[in-house]
């Protein structure tokens, strides 16, 4: 949703937010619809159940919802919905910094990567390696995107915070 929506927000907000979701809802359904028709072949090649990639794959996912337990101390579900971005006026925002936005400037993206990971790593089916391997370089594009927006939004003090805090990977050592 995010790639269609990033680079073109000025035009999705003067649409606003009621047809922004039905276009771009309508798109996510049709979307889910094909992947739904490919089901068959996007499945058939099964890797078979192995145990380690099972505990790492499971261990993933388990720290992907932990993530997204903590996301919600400090972002609500209007923010993790993008109501901010698509209407600014009605949802104001200020810049988050604190919590897990402390190590990184896109908890919410390395949470959904860790998940999509440790699901490809559960089911072991070639077509979730492939959706996995996709969504990185989508994510980033999508990170991107959004940190222009946010620049716009919030000036020198985004500036300053993405010099601060890395992207994606906390720094385990120093101050974040």
């Amino acid at each position: 949703m995010w790639l269609v929506v990033h680079p073109g927000i000025a035009f999705w907000r003067r649409l606003g937010l009621r047809w922004t979701r039905l276009i771009v809802g309508g798109l996510m359904a049709s979307a889910v619809a094909g992947l739904f028709l490919l089901r068959r072949t996007l499945l058939g090649v099964d890797f078979g159940t192995n145990g380690i990639l099972l505990a790492v794959g499971a261990a993933m996912i388990a720290l992907a919802v932990r993530l997204r337990i903590q996301l919600h101390r400090h972002f609500s579900q209007q923010q993790l919905m993008g109501l901010p971005e698509m209407a600014p006026d009605r949802y104001p925002q200020r810049l988050v910094t604190e919590g897990l936005h402390a190590h990184v400037r896109h908890p919410r993206y390395l949470q959904f990567l860790l998940a999509i990971a440790g699901v490809a790593l559960v089911a072991n089916h070639l077509a979730l390696y492939l959706v996995a391997a996709l969504c990185v370089p989508a994510i980033w594009l999508v990170a991107v995107l959004e940190e222009k927006e946010l620049r716009d939004r919030f000036g020198p003090a985004y500036e300053e915070y993405s010099r601060r805090v890395p992207r994606f990977i906390p720094r385990w050592r120093g101050k974040a």
